[in-house]
């Protein structure tokens, strides 16, 4: 029964994001951990994240866009915007990155991944506070 009770207080968009995070983060996981081993020869760890994770934004986006917060707002002001909270968390996520890869010398794989929540969450407030926040006159 605390569950039930517990479970009627979380927001349908918060279950949503959780679901749209874990997509979003195994699927980035998955897409840096395919070009670190295939490009890991040729480019430096640092550049493999920035592309893994240039590319992962727009997949943020459209599911945050139309699973997540549902928008129907103007969707290249709201792509801009993303674009935005994902530059602030591609920063956090550079420089954690390097932390833990050349400081703690953590495997930049396994680096990645524990990066991967921080930056989720930033992504979450950001999100939902800046790119698909409503206006009153929506």
């Amino acid at each position: 029964r605390t569950i039930d009770r517990s479970m009627k207080r979380v927001s349908p968009q918060k279950i949503r994001f959780v679901i749209a995070g874990a997509f979003n983060t195994v699927s980035s996981i998955v897409l840096f951990t395919c070009l670190y081993y295939l490009l890991a020869d040729f480019l430096h760890y640092i550049f493999i994240a920035l592309l893994a994770y240039l590319l992962s934004i727009t997949n943020s986006f459209l599911v945050f866009r139309y699973f997540v917060f549902m928008s129907n707002g103007p969707f290249l002001q709201e792509y801009f915007k993303s674009f935005l909270v994902y530059g602030v968390a591609l920063t956090m996520n550079m420089i954690l990155l390097i932390l833990l890869v050349e400081f703690l010398n953590i495997h930049p794989v396994i680096a990645q991944i524990l990066t991967a929540a921080i930056t989720a969450i930033f992504s979450y407030i950001g999100n939902s506070r800046f790119t698909f926040k409503k206006n009153d006159d929506q």
